[in-house]
């Protein structure tokens, strides 16, 4: 089945959105505490917007659910803790999630330069102030651990 260019703009950030999810839950041991608590609550937000976007995709725009690339959660996994070795394991985690963030604004921005279904659309802009928050809280957090 080949795939529009809305559907395949959806099919990013949907993508996207999952691998936040999934490099957030793979690393969260690796977390401090208190960094932890004050993500924790971003990415539970994320994976309920998720869930509605795919219902609303799969209803609205005939799109099927597809299956995570685990070979590339995989590399990312192993590449972040290669950086860690050398460098601040926390410092390093969230400029990962920073990344992560910035794949998933570009694929916003894409997806916001198609028309979208009414039901859509304000589920979008949800998961783009999601990530606009995210951002703040990983500079926020980034911040005062290079301060101390």
């Amino acid at each position: 089945m080949f795939l529009d260019n809305r559907q395949v703009a959806m099919d990013s950030v949907l993508e996207a959105l999952a691998d936040s999810i999934d490099y957030f839950q793979d690393n969260i041991e690796r977390l401090r505490p208190t960094l932890r608590d004050a993500l924790k609550p971003h990415y539970t937000e994320r994976l309920n917007q998720m869930r509605k976007l795919q219902e609303l995709a799969r209803a609205h725009l005939k799109m099927l659910p597809r299956d995570a690339d685990v070979e590339r959660d995989d590399f990312l996994w192993l590449w972040s803790r290669l950086k860690s070795f050398v460098g601040n394991d926390s410092q390093v985690l969230i400029n990962e999630l920073l990344e992560q963030e910035r794949v998933l604004m570009q694929a916003l921005s894409t997806l916001f330069t198609h028309p979208l279904p009414d039901p859509i659309e304000p589920v979008v802009e949800e998961c783009m102030q999601g990530c606009r928050k995210l951002i703040r809280e990983l500079y926020s957090l980034q911040k005062r651990k290079t301060h101390r």
